[in-house]
């Protein structure tokens, strides 16, 4: 039983992995996402690293304007008297070859004043990230439509982002990606920025379970569905689903509690009954009929659902009953835990 048992969790966190990243009301949101970044904006000096990289080679940095996107990436430089290739692409942390791609240049050496150079890839296709994308008027990239056999790093690369960039963006806790089908499907449309949020949104107080993960938020001034999807990485539909009070088309009043996972909502294969501490928290699950594993622990935030319900011998695995083993699905009447500090033993 233990070797089934270890089989049916392997699949079922990867099935887990796969629900934060689809856009439908069934997952609960994931958390400690990075703080929000400036919108794209005219910068008129370098980063630090850019000065320390021009420094290291012992000539002055590249210090003109910088448009960069709206997590900060310089996507765009426009030259100084005295810019050279050399000097623009050690600010910016490129080969020279990978600045002479971008901008098809030859070997320059000293750059015309007021010459644009682009840092991220030319535009079109490339090998990892062949579908269409959308710029503004600025020519920062801002939507991306997937296409057959593309890649997480494929995209990434073409629109200077990193991973976490992407996922932040798209409002999923990872980039996860499986054969095509969920992440990347093919026809799906990409966010590559995020929308303008507050200075102060994200600092409201946060109440966490026994995994760490933030079920209620206190919101703050400046606090929108935008903030707290970044913040928390849910999408609106899932905050609208979860927060019935709440309204696409209203700001939320400062000192409005918001819960981030399904908690009372009864989801697909997590329809049972659960207990609360005073505060909210859910303490215990009685499963019901046609539950699973990966949707009893995404309706509560219980990441590590096995370790709250672990036996008192042999090892790993959880003493809870499986319906079906394939499907990781529970035997109904079964009275789980939902907190780690407060396992359930047998």
């Amino acid at each position: 039983m233990e070797t089934q048992q270890g089989t049916a969790l392997k699949r079922g966190w990867e099935f887990a992995i796969i629900a934060v990243l689809l856009s439908g009301g069934l997952a609960a949101c994931s958390y400690d996402a990075p703080s929000p970044q400036p919108v794209a904006s005219e910068v008129s000096t370098p980063t630090g690293s850019a000065t320390a990289a021009a420094a290291d080679v012992g000539m002055r940095s590249a210090l003109g304007p910088v448009l960069a996107d709206s997590f900060g990436n310089a996507d765009f430089y426009t030259t100084l008297p005295g810019d050279t290739t050399e000097m623009v692409a050690r600010s910016f942390r490129l080969s020279d070859a990978k600045l002479a791609e971008f901008n098809d240049l030859g070997h320059e050496g000293t750059l015309a004043t007021g010459t644009r150079l682009r840092l991220i890839p030319a535009p079109g296709p490339i090998l990892g990230a062949k579908g269409t994308a959308v710029v503004d008027a600025k020519g920062i990239p801002t939507s991306y439509v997937v296409a057959p056999n593309d890649t997480v790093g494929g995209i990434t690369y073409r629109f200077g982002l990193t991973d976490e960039q992407l996922a932040e963006a798209n409002k999923v806790s990872i980039t996860y990606e499986k054969g095509g089908v969920y992440f990347l499907l093919a026809g799906k449309h990409l966010r590559l920025q995020k929308n303008p949020v507050g200075s102060r949104s994200g600092t409201g107080a946060s109440v966490n379970n026994s995994f760490g993960r933030t079920i209620f938020y206190t919101t703050v001034d400046g606090d929108s569905l935008d903030s707290l999807g970044y913040k928390f990485r849910c999408n609106t539909a899932q905050l609208l689903q979860y927060n019935p009070s709440l309204a696409a088309d209203k700001p939320i009043p400062a000192g409005t509690t918001v819960r981030l996972i399904p908690g009372e909502l009864k989801i697909d294969g997590a329809r049972g009954s659960f207990t609360a501490d005073a505060a909210g928290i859910p303490l215990t699950y009685t499963t019901a009929p046609g539950d699973t594993e990966p949707q009893v622990a995404f309706r509560f935030g219980a990441t590590e659902l096995r370790s709250a319900n672990r036996p008192l011998t042999g090892g790993a695995g959880a003493w809870y009953d499986f319906t079906d083993l394939s499907r990781n699905e529970l035997a109904p009447g079964q009275i789980i835990s939902l907190d780690q500090n407060k396992p359930i033993n047998k």
